[in-house]
């Protein structure tokens, strides 16, 4: 099984399609809200990301927004 991040934020409609999505389709996914951890922010932008969500699972590339082609991936 894919070990799954999602960095997001409160009150961030694209990460909660996402966290919806990965509902919907069973899979176990670890919620990181950057507001209130800095560190995860800091990783964020080490990746290069500017938006949230940020979906980090292995054997894909690190992607943002709600992308339910690169969500398929994972299903």
């Amino acid at each position: 099984m894919n070990k799954i991040t999602v960095y997001s934020k409160p009150n961030c409609m694209q990460c909660d399609f996402t966290k919806r999505f990965l509902d919907q389709h069973n899979l176990e996914y670890t919620a990181v809200d950057v507001m209130q951890d800095s560190e995860a922010l800091a990783r964020v932008q080490a990746l290069g990301f500017q938006s949230l969500p940020v979906v980090v699972a292995d054997g894909i590339e690190p992607f943002f927004g709600f992308r339910p082609d690169m969500l398929e991936k994972l299903a």
